[in-house]
């Protein structure tokens, strides 16, 4: 679970997220909606651990650890998982090396066997089918050539092969065309399970018609200003968020 009291976080001295709490529960699923500028990206890389993004008030517990006072890594092997709105090239890194670099580190951070890699092999073939990954995009190095929804498919496959129970998706959606938006959805939705949540960051309701929220947020001006069910996507959808930026 995530519990996000009263965080206040500031970028280069100016005041972004002021005084944000929130709450998602193991096995939920909850999306945050608002206009440009809320402060929704900035609450991601804050909980994730960017540098520069720097924490002024508040607190952020995952599963009742304060991650803030964690390493980026360490929040990462701690189960916080970041999917990227504009995920990173790595020229001359290997996707398949990067990833079971990554997921080793996660496991020995928690006392636990390196995987070996035939068993790794056989879970990013799974993976891969699933999300129609072919084997020509896992030869490339990280991201290098791949086009918006591949990268994007990319981001989903090393969430499938870290299993993290907490999951942020910023902006997931975004240059996603309609075939690549399923299939993204599809790789989000099978990873839903009893002891694992996700936060989905997005401007526009499209994205919660494949993957259902169980709540959905309004941020505006750096804080949570309404919550409700799916219906307020709808409703937002309809009437934009001037009243909020107005409230706010």
């Amino acid at each position: 679970m995530l519990e996000i009291k009263n965080l206040k976080v500031e970028i280069d001295g100016k005041l972004i997220t002021n005084g944000l709490s929130l709450t998602v529960p193991d096995g939920e699923v909850h999306a945050i909606m608002g206009p440009n500028g809320a402060g929704k990206s900035t609450l991601s890389y804050a909980l994730s651990g960017r540098p520069n993004y720097e924490i002024t008030g508040g607190s952020a517990l995952l599963n009742g650890k304060d991650i803030l006072a964690l390493e980026p890594e360490e929040r990462a092997a701690e189960g916080l998982f970041l999917s990227f709105q504009y995920p990173l090239e790595i020229p001359g890194v290997p996707t398949l090396t990067f990833i079971r670099t990554a997921l080793n580190e996660q496991r020995k951070y928690r006392g636990e066997d390196e995987i070996s890699a035939p068993a790794f092999m056989k879970l990013a073939r799974e993976a891969a089918s699933r999300l129609k990954i072919d084997n020509e995009m896992l030869k490339r190095p990280l991201n290098v050539g791949f086009s918006g929804g591949e990268k994007k498919r990319m981001e989903i496959f090393q969430m499938e092969l870290l299993q993290p129970n907490f999951m942020i998706l910023d902006e997931t959606d975004s240059g996603l065309d309609i075939d690549a938006l399923r299939v993204v959805a599809d790789g989000v939705n099978y990873m839903r399970a009893p002891n694992r949540s996700m936060l989905v960051i997005t401007h526009y309701q499209r994205l919660l018609d494949y993957i259902k929220p169980d709540k959905v947020h309004v941020l505006a001006n750096g804080k949570i200003v309404d919550t409700g069910g799916p219906e307020l996507a709808l409703e937002l959808e309809k009437s934009g968020y001037d009243k909020y930026e107005v409230a706010a």
